[in-house]
């Protein structure tokens, strides 16, 4: 693997981190480690969540940027008296991603390897073999040759099953394979806004957030606002890619390298106008490349953030990315770099009264 900056040593600890919707304690742990020498303040929401607080100016418009912190898994459900494992997904998963994948199941004993199964094709009728496999069929083998034996090794039901991969630099060194990207390039982009903004005037007070739980409903990044209770709040999140063979631009507008994407609208929320609008004017100021990205199905935690307490004007910046929930996704550096150049550009500018012409134009 080529040598690591300090930057893929951050993005690959973040994807390493192992953690699905409520048992996101490893990667708070890896943000925190990260964040903490640009915060002015850490705390928790109720939840879990990972509040980095950072002030520019005390009394001034206080603004969220928002990644969550947990990964599409599995968890599992009950151990047969073979050893199999059943397991339940947490999070949108496709079954077609997922048989023969190796997976490392956490357990308070340690972590232990499997591999999803399921019947061989050969014994099957030839017209169940043309059919995917459905979630329900398949099981984990973890080489155990009885429930005994795997209680022994500690797996018990509820403990979380994440997808195994390896942190990889491409050929094309802009492009970077990992798992968990969705959403660990928001986690990552939250620490590098604060450490652009460190040591330099911003006329607000800024939040770096690791949500929890968004796979299952968005429900971490409504804790943490309801407890910061922001003036302005950015979601910051992958996005389709819509560059791979047999995509339209009808299906997807994003490619990769081209810029964050602006999501105008999705499932979730309608984009805010006047923000989108400042954002994208100060984008096209500072020659910053984006593009619009909307998406009718699925949302992000701007979908919870906009609807907290008296209601918060919010954005989500997305970077286009290729094989989202599953165990290995693609993304581009630049278009990672570019959202934190964006996202800090904007928070330098949002002082009261940009706020209050947002808010009330």
């Amino acid at each position: 693997m080529a040598n690591l900056d300090k930057t893929l040593t951050m993005l690959k600890d973040l994807t390493d981190a192992k953690g699905i919707p409520g048992n996101e304690g490893e990667v708070r742990k890896v943000m925190q480690e990260y964040i903490t020498p640009y915060a002015d303040e850490i705390t928790t929401d109720g939840l879990g969540s990972l509040i980095a607080r950072k002030s520019g100016q005390e009394n001034g418009p206080k603004i969220i940027v928002t990644g969550h912190l947990d990964e599409v898994g599995f968890m599992v459900t009950q151990i047969d008296d073979k050893g199999f494992l059943r397991f339940q997904p947490v999070g949108g998963w496709w079954s077609q991603v997922m048989l023969a994948q190796r997976v490392t199941v956490v357990t308070r004993k340690g972590d232990v390897t499997g591999v999803i199964g399921s019947k061989p094709p050969h014994i099957l009728s030839p017209e169940a073999r043309k059919k995917p496999v459905e979630i329900k069929d398949m099981f984990i083998d973890i080489g155990a040759a009885s429930r005994e034996e795997a209680q022994e090794w500690g797996v018990r039901p509820g403990d979380m099953v994440v997808p195994y991969f390896e942190f990889t630099v491409m050929n094309n060194e802009k492009m970077l394979l990992a798992k968990a990207w969705d959403n660990r390039i928001g986690c990552a982009i939250a620490i590098d806004v604060l450490k652009q903004l460190k040591g330099t005037d911003h006329p607000n007070v800024v939040y770096g957030v690791g949500a929890v739980q968004e796979e299952v409903g968005l429900r971490g990044a409504r804790t943490s606002t309801y407890k910061i209770k922001p003036d302005i709040g950015f979601a910051v999140d992958v996005g389709i890619a819509g560059d791979t063979p047999g995509v339209t631009e009808r299906e997807a507008l994003g490619k990769m390298g081209k810029g964050p994407q602006i999501v105008i609208y999705d499932a979730s929320m309608v984009a805010h106008k006047g923000l989108r609008d400042f954002v994208t004017d100060v984008a096209d100021e500072h020659n910053i490349p984006y593009q619009y990205e909307s998406i009718p199905g699925g949302g992000t935690d701007a979908g919870s953030i906009h609807l907290t307490d008296g209601g918060v004007p919010a954005l989500a910046i997305t970077i286009a990315t290729r094989y989202i929930h599953s165990h290995a996704a693609m993304l581009h550096r630049d278009d990672y770099e570019n959202a934190v150049k964006l996202i800090v550009e904007v928070i330098k500018k949002l002082d009261r009264q940009a706020v209050d012409k947002i808010i009330f134009e």
